[in-house]
């Protein structure tokens, strides 16, 4: 299962973008909230949700992970689907929504395009003791070149104190390697 993607955007409409990560574009759902946070970038990290079906393999994206979690809880709801749910997360902010969850609000979700009672109703019952376990603080950490290449080197099998070694090297040599110059170097001066 894919869990979070970082690559180049190519294409971006307020509903789905196409992220080009290493010559691979995946199509990507996201919500209006995540859309405004990342139409001025170039590249692009998204946490993911994969849904897998009989005909499809689909793919979702939240900029912050508290988006995420908040996104599966919703579609964990019976007759709420993917779509409802990035509807719903459009519409109003996480802080927002486990705000009127937590406080039994059926009014401020009505107020959501696309939401009916019952979707709203539905949602204060099944998940009011729910979105307390969502973090207040759901940002993306940010990793090194560094910290990656290292991760990259030691899931394809090679010991990760010797990863670190060879990064290290390098990094002294020039610090302003990309992360694909970096484990393409690593790569050979490993395999020699």
């Amino acid at each position: 299962m894919i869990g979070f993607l970082t690559g180049k955007l190519i294409s971006s409409k307020p509903t789905q973008i196409i992220l080009d990560v290493n010559g691979v574009g995946y199509l990507v759902n996201i919500s209006i909230s995540t859309f405004e946070k990342i139409s001025d970038k170039d590249v692009v990290s998204l946490f993911i949700h994969t849904s897998v079906k009989e005909d499809s393999i689909t793919l979702f994206g939240f900029f912050t992970q508290s988006e995420k979690e908040m996104f599966e809880l919703l579609i964990s709801i019976s007759g709420i689907g993917p779509k409802v749910s990035l509807g719903i997360l459009s519409g109003i902010s996480v802080d927002d929504l486990k705000d009127a969850i937590a406080n039994g609000n059926v009014s401020r979700l009505i107020a959501i395009p696309g939401i009916g009672r019952k979707t709203a109703e539905r949602v204060v019952l099944e998940l009011r003791n729910k979105v307390d376990a969502i973090k207040a603080d759901g940002s993306i950490k940010i990793t090194s070149a560094k910290d990656e290449a290292i991760s990259a080197l030691a899931t394809l099998g090679y010991q990760r104190q010797l990863a670190e070694k060879v990064v290290r090297d390098l990094l002294s040599e020039n610090a302003n390697y990309s992360l694909e110059e970096l484990i393409r170097k690593a790569l050979a001066g490993l395999n020699k």
